[in-house]
């Protein structure tokens, strides 16, 4: 089920990269054994659009389901069915944990929490509920950590939480939620670097400039596939195939404004330039090229005629 609050939701890289490190680290100390963790997210909300910046830990409990105390298992705890169990966050940790990041970044709040796992089970909404004194209306973030190799998306989920009445009774449930990757300059920066890390295993400049030029193949292939299907969906809401989505409408409109943007002298200016400059490297490339193969003809020229010089004068000495 899809959310209806209309909320427009940002998400940075380094909230992707700190989840990560977190279960990564996590399942090394377990040896390898699948674990679910647990943290919160912070940013801003700004009318209708809140803004994902940064996250942190929170340790947890997880209670059995028989209330025998914690489970020595989280994974078991939190997966549901007839063991699911309750997960407690230690709110002395994470009211530490809250003013701490409050005095280094005073613009952030706590917007939600995130976790591991393949969906949504009931003890996330124990933990969602527990979350309610802090936000009245926190987000909930699902990373999924299962590799799929076939997959194009990125592992993760947003979901908001709505009152729906469900048999008669007012439920509290999860819907799913959309959202956008936002990078500023640092982490755009950050991000270009760590791409650009020379692997330890040898591999050559070939091969990184192969990997590179196919995902550029890639990134522009699947553009192109959007704006075909996103062409396709405002065709089809024209002809009255589809119902009219103002939601849909309003971001085409603001995509398409940004267009002209573009298009001005300032802009080819910059453009030629740069495209002068790349084909000029271009040409600078293929000349030092032709002039080391030169090189190394003229090389083998001197070795040959020097032995062919010596071996006249040993000739002639004769």
């Amino acid at each position: 089920m899809s959310s209806s609050s209309g909320l427009t939701f940002k998400l940075h890289p380094l909230v992707i990269v700190n989840m990560s490190d977190h279960y990564t680290r996590v399942k090394a100390q377990q040896r390898g054994v699948p674990s679910r963790v647990v943290g919160c997210l912070l940013g801003v909300q700004s009318g209708r659009v809140v803004e994902i910046f940064n996250s942190f830990e929170v340790i947890y409990e997880a209670r059995g389901g028989d209330g025998a105390g914690s489970s020595s298992n989280p994974r078991e705890a939190m997966d549901g069915g007839s063991g699911e169990a309750e997960i407690v966050i230690d709110r002395s940790f994470l009211t530490t944990k809250m003013e701490q990041y409050k005095k280094v970044f005073p613009k952030y709040d706590v917007l939600g929490w995130y976790s591991t796992g393949t969906d949504v089970c009931a003890a996330d909404m124990h933990v969602h509920k527990a979350l309610m004194d802090i936000n009245e209306s926190p987000i909930y973030l699902l990373l999924n950590p299962a590799i799929n190799p076939a997959g194009k998306d990125l592992p993760i989920s947003i979901f908001e939480s709505e009152l729906h009445v469900i048999d008669g009774v007012p439920s509290l449930i999860f819907v799913s939620s959309t959202y956008t990757i936002e990078t500023v300059e640092a982490e755009r920066i950050s991000v270009d670097h760590v791409a650009h890390i020379k692997p330890s295993d040898g591999s050559s400049a070939a091969t990184h400039l192969a990997a590179h030029l196919t995902g550029m193949h890639s990134a522009i292939k699947m553009l192109t596939t959007r704006v075909r299907l996103l062409h396709s969906h405002l065709a089809a809401m024209e002809s009255g195939a589809v119902p009219y989505d103002h939601s849909v409408t309003r971001q085409v409109s603001s995509l398409i404004r940004r267009l002209p943007a573009v298009d001005s002298d300032r802009f080819h200016r910059h453009f030629l330039t740069e495209f002068n400059d790349t084909l000029l490297m271009t040409y600078l490339a293929s000349i030092t090229k032709s002039t080391n193969t030169i090189n190394e003809l003229v090389d083998l020229f001197d070795v040959v005629y020097d032995k062919q010089s010596r071996r006249a004068a040993r000739t002639a000495f004769v």
